[in-house]
């Protein structure tokens, strides 16, 4: 468990398992690489893992709101590769966390094994489904209010209760809420790469170009914006394909490590081998 300053950003990070392949592991928002542990050890003899806190997450310094997030992510993990890894890797991403992954992918194409997405939230893939105008309403409209009102217990309440149910966060300790609603101003961050996609990840040719095998998963209690991205992202990409947890929603790395790394064990041995 290092802390250290890695392109400009004091940022935590940790490695585990000690698997024959490498792989870089990118939370989702209001997480911290903490909520990799059960699928750690569930896959500690297949990978070697590293997982780093996103700026103003976990134990990583806060953000200090310059230029981009995503860039200044993107920029931590391309470090810790540098610093880390003298191969190609397997990159895995959940949520916000997948955008990154999938951006790294896409910059750095040799330094890529394999590619596993967990509901990344490009959304401006599926910019023209009727879902995306929906989901951007909601978070225009009552999430920004809340925001704008400095109700940060109540935008966090939204934003949670739009990728779940409200019970489940009625159902989280104090102390979760609360922190969750301390971080709630880095949703915004997020939204010119989700929304705009202000890097053109989905723009035309982008996913196409990617040749690495990608693996993408999804909750079937997800938001349906979920399956309009992973519709258009699989028809896209040259070598995908695709899970559905029928009984898992969007946490599932969290809430169900078991079933979310058993396939991302198949499919890491089956499509992606490690060279002899």
């Amino acid at each position: 468990m290092t802390l250290q300053t890695l392109a400009g950003h004091k940022t935590y990070w940790h490695r585990s398992g000690d698997g024959p392949r490498l792989a870089l592991m990118v939370h989702c928002s209001l997480a911290h690489s903490g909520a990799w542990r059960g699928l750690e050890r569930h896959l500690a003899d297949d990978l070697t893992m590293i997982a780093f806190d996103l700026p103003g997450h976990g134990r990583s310094a806060d953000w200090d709101g310059e230029g981009d997030f995503q860039d200044k992510a993107v920029q931590i993990a391309e470090a810790l590769l540098d610093q880390e890894t003298n191969g190609p890797v397997d990159l895995i991403g959940h949520s916000f966390g997948g955008t990154i992954a999938l951006r790294l992918a896409q910059r750095h194409p040799d330094r890529v094994r394999s590619l596993t997405l967990f509901e990344p939230v490009l959304f401006a893939a599926a910019r023209d489904h009727p879902v995306f105008a929906e989901n951007k309403a909601f978070m225009d409209g009552p999430f920004a209010d809340a925001l704008r009102a400095d109700n940060r217990i109540e935008a966090a309440r939204l934003f949670n209760a739009l990728w779940g149910r409200d019970a489940a966060w009625q159902a989280l300790p104090l102390s979760q809420r609360q922190d969750m609603a301390g971080r709630i101003h880095l949703i915004p961050a997020g939204s010119p790469v989700i929304y705009d996609d202000i890097h053109g990840q989905a723009a035309p040719g982008a996913l196409e170009r990617l040749a690495v095998p990608v693996l993408l998963m999804e909750g079937a209690r997800s938001p349906a914006l979920v399956e309009a991205v992973h519709d258009v992202m699989e028809a896209r990409l040259p070598d995908a394909r695709r899970c559905v947890f029928a009984d898992a929603g969007h946490m599932a790395p969290i809430t169900h490590p078991t079933e979310v790394g058993d396939v991302i064990a198949e499919f890491l041995a089956q499509s992606a081998p490690v060279a002899s």
